[in-house]
């Protein structure tokens, strides 16, 4: 494949945005040389700037799972424009999606519409925090919750070690009242609240990990979670940014039978449009400003084009058999996978790990050839298959792929490991 209109893009860029790229996700650091500008998406396809075509499983890192220009979500984002871009004043299609959103998670009893899976982490924090009226969050080594000042944190040294930024810009006074846990990790979470269950406002979790590749809770884990932060009046934070509407209609905690305090989502709430929100408990969420004391705000919360995109989806995956085909697709794909390495899967989620053991944490996904993987990302590019751009990022299927598109794909994977 020839990638030259690409690299000319990307060298233009690097003069006018930093790094070249307005996310460092984009930027091929975890697999070496520079990234390929995309030019459109159709279906299961990306299609690149020099006109190649590419299978995708990135799907913009998860949101379409419908796949690119899906018409449902095309004619209601474009009835929505003609209508206004933006008004800065309520809109009924907020309701109807906050709605939508109720009757999917149960345990969202009311919803606030942001505008990233950021902000809503960071508000769910917050709102952690002044319902409990307590300070310390604990997070987990591995989890991504957004660029949030107090969760870009590294792991401590044990389990009741606080955080240090690991960010340029961070105050150290940021994350002081973070402490950072092993995923999985049932003995140093009950240690945890041993030694700061007072202090402790909430605990925050991916539950299903896809931000060290796909890392998937144990059940004691998750019960120990539930349980603890009950014992100890503490919040139950899901970050379903990924998982929400991904892996059921429900999401992870449907799939788990888990009711936690809050959930942050984006992504698919979105249809691909830059969407967050949080809810949870009405007792907890009346305590958000205007209803309650807690601020936050944001100009663009709630905006039509974004609701329009996100009622679409969740409308399209309630009223088709969305999750079986999924489901299939991803048993088929993992099968002919773990032929060749460890592969980690729940429903659409899956990791190909260049690794020896299985991955339960962030000290076993470290131990991935992360070069091996970088090789095999750009053997599968030149056959034609778009992976995430990092061994730790997790991949995703589309309810556009098929059956075909997996043999396709496990072809091309054949020939991509013999090549390396």
């Amino acid at each position: 494949m020839q990638h030259t209109n690409s690299i000319n893009a990307f060298a233009k860029a690097c003069q006018l945005i930093p790094g070249g790229v307005n996310s460092p996700a984009r930027a091929f650091g975890g697999v070496g040389g520079q990234p390929i500008f995309i030019a459109r998406g159709e279906g299961p396809y990306l299609f690149d700037v020099d006109g190649n075509r590419y299978l995708d499983y990135c799907g913009s890192w998860g949101p379409l799972i419908l796949g690119h220009a899906h018409p449902r979500v095309v004619q209601a984002v474009t009835q929505a424009m003609t209508r206004g871009a933006s008004f800065g004043a309520p809109t009924e299609l907020e309701t109807q999606l906050a709605e939508l959103v109720t009757q999917l998670m149960p345990s969202i009893e009311m919803v606030r519409m942001v505008t990233s899976g950021t902000e809503a982490s960071m508000s769910a924090i917050r709102l952690a925090r002044g319902f409990t009226g307590r300070d310390v969050v604990i997070k987990f080594a591995g989890c991504y919750h957004g660029h949030v000042d107090s969760l870009l944190v590294s792991a401590g040294s044990s389990a009741t070690t606080l955080g240090v930024p690991t960010s340029p810009g961070v105050p150290k006074g940021c994350t002081k009242d973070t402490l950072v846990l092993r995923y999985n990790d049932v003995a140093g979470l009950e240690e945890a609240f041993k030694a700061h269950g007072d202090k402790i406002a909430g605990v925050i979790l991916e539950p299903v990990v896809g931000n060290m590749g796909l890392v998937v809770p144990a059940k004691e884990f998750l019960s120990s979670l539930r349980s603890l932060t009950q014992q100890h009046g503490a919040l139950l934070i899901y970050d379903e940014v990924m998982t929400g509407f991904r892996l059921a209609l429900g999401g992870a905690q449907q799939l788990q039978n888990m009711k936690p305090d809050l959930t942050v989502l984006g992504k698919i709430v979105g249809g691909g449009l830059p969407v967050g929100a949080y809810g949870g408990r009405a007792d907890i969420m009346k305590k958000v400003m205007p209803a309650g004391p807690v601020f936050q705000a944001g100009t663009l919360s709630g905006n039509p084009l974004a609701m329009a995109a996100g009622l679409a989806t969740l409308q399209e995956l309630r009223d088709r058999p969305t999750y079986a085909h999924l489901e299939k697709l991803g048993a088929m794909l993992e099968a002919g996978l773990n032929v060749h390495h460890r592969v980690q899967r729940v429903g659409s989620m899956w990791t190909m790990f260049f690794n020896a053991e299985p991955v339960v944490d962030y000290d076993t996904a470290k131990k991935s050839d992360t070069a091996k993987f970088g090789r095999f990302f750009w053997a599968m590019l030149e056959r034609g298959i778009y992976l995430p751009c990092s061994q730790f990022e997790a991949a995703f299927l589309m309810s556009v792929h098929t059956e075909e598109h997996v043999k396709q794909t496990l072809a091309a994977a054949k020939e991509a490991l013999a090549a390396i």
